[in-house]
């Protein structure tokens, strides 16, 4: 199965709702005994108390762009946080956001037309948008604390296509994405899972940017030996495109040339 617009791969939205919930408690359980001076080495210059702060400030401001259906961009972020004064206090404030995140979702219609720098501009959006925030961060702290860290491979591939989807726009907020570019070049990334978590995309890098290619377009564009493609199992793919993983780990198989991958990978870090 082959994903290329928001419309098409998306898990429902009341999947989306459910595994913020697990995530963020998740999240809260791992960094709740864990001095919040340790240092996250995927997410460089961060601490665990770093991260717990973002992953529940950004959430509350999801939260309230929601609650506010938000037709155009934001002027400012101003959000009652209701910070803790101590970071050994952010798990607990972390999880005492979770009834709440879950009711401003229930009480949202996922399809209301709504402001998002994505490509879906309806709520539905934001949930979605939450979830994988929610989920990578939660890896990190686990990997730095030094736990398994499962991810679930079908949120995987709803999270790759999340990804790539939307990932032109991100020029917004990181601007190397808006310098990416090629001379006709393809990306394939292709899950080597079966079922719900099986998946394969392919980009495009043209001389005037780069686009994620139709479904239905079976045809390759790109010229001869500049194909390029990388297969693995969609939890290890998902943290690949995230910069967790690196393709030249044990889980990946690389086709065509590898220079592609470490351009797309030098642009599109976020």
């Amino acid at each position: 199965m082959e994903a290329s617009s928001a419309a098409e791969r998306p898990l429902p939205y009341t999947t989306h709702c459910q595994a913020i919930r697990r995530e963020t408690a998740r999240l809260a359980e791992v960094v709740g005994d864990v001095d919040p001076a340790t240092a996250v080495p995927s997410c460089p210059d961060w601490t665990v108390g770093d991260l717990t702060r973002h992953v529940g400030s950004l959430q509350r401001w999801f939260c309230a762009l929601l609650t506010r259906r938000v037709q155009e961009p934001p002027r400012d972020r101003d959000v009652e946080l209701a910070l803790p004064d101590s970071p050994r206090d952010y798990p607990q404030w972390v999880e005492a956001g979770i009834g709440k995140i879950a009711a401003v979702l229930e009480a949202t219609d996922p399809q209301a037309p709504m402001w998002a720098w994505g490509e879906d501009q309806h709520a539905r959006f934001w949930a979605r948008r939450m979830l994988f925030e929610t989920l990578v961060h939660r890896v990190d702290a686990e990997e730095a604390v030094g736990r398994p860290s499962p991810v679930d491979p079908a949120l995987a591939a709803d999270g790759i296509d999340e990804f790539l989807v939307n990932l032109r726009h991100a020029h917004l907020f990181a601007p190397a994405v808006g310098r990416l570019r090629g001379s006709g070049e393809t990306l394939t990334f292709e899950c080597t899972d079966d079922g719900p978590a099986s998946g394969r995309w392919r980009m495009l890098l043209d001389t005037d940017g780069f686009r994620l290619l139709p479904t239905a377009d079976t045809t390759d564009p790109a010229r001869p030996g500049a194909r390029t493609t990388v297969r693995g199992p969609a939890a290890d793919l998902l943290l690949l495109l995230y910069g967790r993983r690196s393709y030249q780990d044990k889980p990946f198989e690389v086709t065509g040339p590898a220079t592609t991958l470490d351009h797309w990978s030098a642009h599109t870090a976020f």
